[in-house]
C-alpha cells in the first residue's frame, strides 16, 4: 500500500515570534513537492478528543505570513501524555485523516508530547513520521550552546527596547522599576534583556540554585538600591526571571497572596506563573524591607511576557525559522522520522527524541544558563550589586551603612551573606 502524501502541522505551547514563518516554509516546500498540507488547529486539543479541526494550506494562504506574529493555526497547551487513551486517540485521529507525516512546533512540553505520540504510533503499528521544530522565547530546550530556540532573539530585542524605555523613565522621574520577565524555569530571556538594555540588576535562578528564597531576591534588590543611593543615584531597573517561582516555597508565596488569590497549575502540572502576581509580591516585599532602613523609594512593578510572544519576528528569526521549516520537511521527505530539528554550523542537524529526553525527570531536558560562561561573567560586571570588596573596604562599607541608616557592623550582618 502506497504511503499517503499528507502532512500535518500543529503548534503547541505558548506563542513565539516565527511560528508562521515555519508554517509558511513547510507548506511551500511540501506543496511544491507534491504533498497535501493540513494545518491542525490548537495543537493536540482536538486531536486528543478525536476531533478534526483543520484547514488545508496552500501557497497563496501562506506566501506572506512569515512577516507576522502569532499563529495562523492558533495553539494550546493540551497534554495528550496524561493518559494512554488520549495518546491512542491522537494516533487514531491522524490515521483516520491519512496523515503519515507530522511537524510539531513547540517547546519542551510539545516535544515531549511528540515523542510519546511517535512511540504510541509505533506500538499501534501506524507509520507516523514526526519532526519537531523547537520554539520558545524561554530558550530552554537542550540545543547545543550558542544555538537559540526560535523566537528568543525577537523577544529579547523587544524586551530590551521596553526595558531601555523604563530605564530612561526611571532616571527622569527618580524611581525604581522591578521587571518580572517570562521564563518558566530558566533565566535566558531575563539575562538577555537585562544585559542588552543595561539594566541596573538582573537576577536569574541559575545563579542561586539550592538556596533560593524570597528574602534572597529582596535583599539583592534592596542592597542594589542602597548602593545606588550611596552615589546619589536614586533610580534603577531590576530585571528578575519569573522562573524563580518554580523554586520558591509555595507556602512562602501564599503568605503574600491576597484573600482571593490561589496558586493554579496548568495541564502539565506547572504553576501558572502568569496567574500569580509575582511582580506585586516582590515589589511589596522590597518596600517592606526598605522600611527596615528608613528608606523611601518609589517602586513600580512591570511584567514582560505576553507582549513579547506575538511580536512580528525580527530578521534573524525569519531567516532562522524558514531554514528550520525547510529542514523539518526535508528530514521527513528523506524518509527519516522522530527527531527535533536543529541548525548547527549552517547545517540541518536532527536530534533524536532520546537525545533531548531526561531519564530522571521523564521529560524533555532543560537547558539552563551557564553561569560559568563568559557571557554571564560580563553581564554581572556591569550590574550594580554588592561585592566582596564592598565589605573589605572600610570606607566603602561605612558609606553603604550610612545610606542604610545603620552601623557598619549591622550592615555586614544584614547583607554580607549575599557575597559569600
Amino acid at each position: 500500500m502506497q504511503k499517503s502524501k499528507k502532512l500535518g502541522i500543529l503548534v503547541g505551547g505558548g506563542p513565539a515570534p516565527g511560528i508562521n514563518s515555519v508554517i509558511g516554509a513547510v507548506t511551500i516546500e511540501a506543496v511544491n513537492s507534491g504533498y497535501s498540507v493540513i494545518g491542525i488547529y490548537n495543537g493536540f486539543k482536538y486531536l486528543e478528543k478525536g476531533k478534526k479541526v483543520l484547514e488545508f494550506l496552500n501557497i497563496p494562504k501562506v506566501s506572506r505570513i512569515h512577516l507576522t506574529g502569532g499563529s495562523i493555526l492558533k495553539t494550546s497547551r493540551a497534554n495528550p501524555t496524561k493518559s494512554e487513551d488520549k495518546l491512542k486517540t491522537v494516533v487514531e485521529t491522524l490515521k483516520d485523516m491519512e496523515i503519515n507525516y507530522l511537524i510539531t512546533i513547540g517547546g519542551d512540553d510539545t516535544a515531549f508530547a511528540a515523542m510519546k505520540v511517535s512511540e504510541t504510533a509505533e506500538y499501534m503499528g501506524y507509520d507516523l513520521r514526526i519532526a519537531h521544530v523547537p520554539k520558545t522565547i524561554d530558550n530552554d530546550l537542550p540545543l547545543p550552546a550558542g544555538i537559540p530556540t526560535f523566537g528568543f532573539e525577537t523577544a529579547r530585542a523587544e524586551g530590551a527596547r521596553l526595558a531601555s524605555i523604563l530605564a530612561e523613565d526611571a532616571r527622569t522621574s527618580g524611581r525604581w522599576y522591578i521587571v518580572i520577565c517570562m521564563g518558566r524555569k530558566t533565566g535566558h530571556l531575563a539575562l538577555g534583556i537585562g544585559k542588552s538594555a543595561g539594566a541596573t540588576l538582573t537576577l536569574i535562578p541559575e545563579e542561586f540554585m539550592g538556596k533560593i528564597t524570597l528574602k534572597l531576591l529582596v535583599d539583592h534588590i534592596v542592597s542594589s538600591i542602597i548602593k545606588r543611593l550611596s552615589i546619589d543615584m536614586g533610580y534603577g531597573v531590576a530585571v528578575v526571571a519569573e522562573g524563580f517561582l518554580e523554586f520558591l516555597d509555595p507556602k512562602e508565596l501564599e503568605t503574600y497572596l491576597t484573600s482571593h488569590e490561589t496558586i493554579e497549575r496548568d495541564e502539565y502540572g506547572h504553576i501558572r506563573l502568569s496567574e500569580l502576581n509575582f511582580s506585586d509580591i516582590l515589589k511589596n516585599a522590597v518596600k517592606t524591607r526598605l522600611r527596615d532602613f528608613n528608606i523611601k523609594m518609589r517602586l513600580v512593578d512591570q511584567e514582560f511576557g505576553y507582549e513579547l510572544r506575538c511580536v512580528g519576528p525580527c530578521a534573524y528569526d525569519i531567516d532562522y525559522t524558514r531554514n528550520l521549516g525547510y529542514g523539518a520537511f526535508d528530514f521527513l521527505r528523506r524518509g527519516e522520522k522522530n527527531a527535533l530539528i536543529s541548525i548547527q554550523g549552517d547545517q540541518i542537524v536532527p536530534m533524536t527524541f532520546k537525545d533531548i529526553f531526561d531519564s530522571v525527570t521523564q521529560k524533555t531536558r532543560v537547558r539552563y544558563v551557564d553561569i560559568n560562561s563568559l557571557s554571564f561573567k560580563i553581564a554581572t560586571e556591569y550590574m550594580i550589586r554588592l561585592e566582596k570588596s564592598d565589605f573589605e573596604d572600610s570606607e566603602q562599607l561605612s558609606k553603604l551603612a550610612q545610606t542604610a541608616h545603620i552601623s557598619a557592623k549591622q550592615f555586614k550582618t544584614e547583607f554580607e551573606y549575599l557575597v559569600k
